[in-house]
């Protein structure tokens, strides 16, 4: 779609670069990495406390451990209980497994009671009980079982299972960044980033997040390309910032990839390419990431990298709109009245907008009700003020 002339501030593509924030919602997913990390025998860390004794590379069933488990060897009923969570050598079953679990933890061994501490936090074998969860958590973390410590800390943050502390939270995060642990790490640098537990301080945040990256965290790597971005506690280097994006976009973070998208896009820390942006931005949008399918979208819309498409532009702003996102949410609005001509979903569109806030749908509903003398009690912003109309373009500007 070509845009009019008296269109003001039109972009292709959103300026804004991901990083990866500290939320509840990233704090569960650091718990699922950690779930499956526990859970899978192969990446139990060989030189912790009460590792499982086993090579890594020639996992055992789980008859090879069933003797000594049941004569009470805490190895034996720890491996016994992972076999049974993942289905090795015998039919899974969670609830055997917690059984096995507790009898390894409760002779003190630090790997069960995290795993135990998990399977309650995630109801998998046993009732979920985030209270027992911390306190098996918390045996496991005072023993030096830095994926405990994580828990722990993950814990303290959410407030799941224990009162909310983000002091103490950054405390356990410590404790198992300062033993290597990738997802502590990065999490730490977070907090350092955000101020949250802790000083703010983006010098520390980028040590923190560099520690993780170059242990291969991908969330790390796109937080440290947005920190040469943007000039956050290290000086700006797009050529850096480029750099660790493409680490972690090449193995499928999507905000990496995103911003990967962007670089390619605006030529910064790297030749303007608008074909790579739109590959970028692809890879991104079929995970699900909404501000890539806003970017995609606007790519088939503009005829940016890929051939003009308004029904593929339309597509995407679907995605990205199905998700709450204003911005796409206002395009569609302007793809329906303006390519489609259908009014009713135009003004549907706006309107799911312009109830976020987005002032350009707000300005797009008013004009469009009032050029047609429509009445709409609602036209009235949160701030009381009502938009005024009276330009025939309709605003597509990104959020």
């Amino acid at each position: 779609m070509t845009q009019e002339d008296d269109q003001p501030g039109a972009v292709v593509c959103r300026e804004k670069t991901e990083l990866t924030v500290y939320t509840e919602a990233w704090a569960e997913r650091g718990l699922e990495i950690l779930r499956t990390r526990i859970l899978d025998a192969a990446r139990i860390p060989s030189g912790s406390a009460h590792a499982p004794r086993e090579a890594a590379d020639k996992p055992r069933d789980a008859e090879s451990y069933r003797k000594a488990a049941e004569q009470g060897d805490a190895d034996a009923q720890f491996n016994l209980g992972r076999c049974y969570a993942n289905g090795r050598g015998v039919a899974e079953d969670l609830v055997q497994a917690v059984a096995w679990y507790r009898k390894a933890a409760e002779q003190g061994h630090a790997a069960a009671q995290c795993s135990l501490g998990v399977c309650y936090r995630y109801g998998r074998g046993v009732a979920e009980d985030p209270v027992q969860a911390v306190a098996w958590y918390r045996k496991a973390a005072a023993q030096g079982y830095a994926a405990a410590q994580f828990n722990l800390g993950v814990c303290y943050r959410t407030g799941r299972g224990v009162a909310e502390d983000p002091v103490q939270a950054v405390a356990w995060y410590r404790k198992a960044a300062e033993q290597g642990d990738a997802d502590a790490q990065f999490y730490l640098g977070v907090c350092y980033q955000k101020g949250t537990g802790v000083a703010q301080d983006p010098v520390q945040a980028v040590a923190w997040y560099r520690k993780a990256a170059e242990q291969g965290n991908t969330d790390a790597q796109n937080n440290l390309g947005w920190c040469y971005d943007r000039g956050s506690g290290v000086a700006k280097d797009p050529i850096q910032e480029v750099a660790w994006y493409r680490k972690a976009a090449e193995l499928g973070n999507a905000n990496a990839q995103c911003n990967l998208g962007r670089c390619y896009g605006h030529g910064s820390g790297v030749a303007k390419d608008p074909i790579q942006a739109v590959a970028w931005y692809r890879k991104a949008a079929e995970q699900g990431h909404a501000d890539a399918q806003f970017n995609l979208a606007s790519c088939y819309e503009n005829g940016t990298g890929v051939f003009e498409d308004l029904s593929q532009a339309v597509a995407w702003y679907h995605k990205a709109a199905a998700q709450g996102d204003a911005g796409a949410q206002n395009n569609l609005g302007v793809c329906y009245e303006r390519g489609f001509k259908d009014l009713s979903q135009a003004v549907a569109w706006y309107r799911k907008a312009a109830e976020q806030g987005h002032a350009d749908a707000q300005f797009n509903l008013d004009s469009v009700l009032r050029e047609r003398g429509w009445r709409f009690q609602g036209s009235v912003t949160s701030s009381g003020v009502v938009p005024q109309g009276g330009r025939s373009g309709r605003r597509r500007r990104p959020k």
